[in-house]
């Protein structure tokens, strides 16, 4: 990994011994661990003021619970989560995925389990964050696509335009006011803005 491509990371982890470990693991392996705490408040703290690309959170910590703070840090879409703990029970697995976390890992891991498992855990991470900017993308566009409609509905039955012009106007009005055609729109169908008559 080249420099300022390299990947951040937090560890939240109460045992010193383990974050120490899992530093050099990841260290060794070109990442840069950006912060560090063996509590979970300082953890989701520490996530949002330094925007790592992942944070390694143990279930068991005192502040906060590897799993409330994995729910806070995901819930923002602030980093990928991989959760460390010392079992591996069905139940705690199932509360991992439903806070959010992307990965997981049971001590005492190995480096050949731990780099597969960030990676993963980031890779869905950024998936997931392209995925609500796309959907809020499309969201907005249909939003704006609604408001255009009524706008013209509005010109066409109040104003007698047809729809070319009603669309001709929208435009232009967004032009001069430099604005868009939606934001127009909106004023039409308030009734702040019509076509002089």
């Amino acid at each position: 990994m080249s420099g300022s491509a390299r990947t951040r990371v937090v560890i939240a982890e109460d045992e010193a011994i383990i974050r120490l470990d899992l530093k050099e693991l990841l260290e060794e392996e070109g990442y840069e661990v950006v912060g560090q705490t063996g509590r979970g408040d300082e953890a989701v703290d520490l996530v949002r003021e330094l925007r790592p690309d992942a944070a390694i959170l143990d279930i068991k910590m005192p502040g906060l619970d590897g799993l409330s703070a994995a729910r806070q840090i995901t819930s923002d879409r602030l980093a990928a989560v991989l959760i460390l703990t010392a079992f591996s029970q069905r139940e705690l697995v199932e509360q991992a995925r439903e806070a959010g976390a992307i990965g997981y890992l049971v001590k005492s891991f190995q480096k050949s389990d731990l780099i597969p498992a960030l990676e993963l855990a980031i890779g869905r991470h950024e998936e997931m964050v392209a995925l609500d900017a796309e959907i809020g993308d499309l969201a907005e566009r249909l939003e704006a696509r609604k408001v255009i409609d009524r706008a013209k509905g509005v010109l066409m039955d109040q104003h007698g335009l047809g729809e070319q012009d009603a669309w001709r106007f929208l435009q232009t009005a967004a032009m001069d006011r430099r604005c868009k055609v939606h934001e127009v729109a909106a004023l039409v169908v308030a009734g702040d803005l019509a076509p002089d008559a």
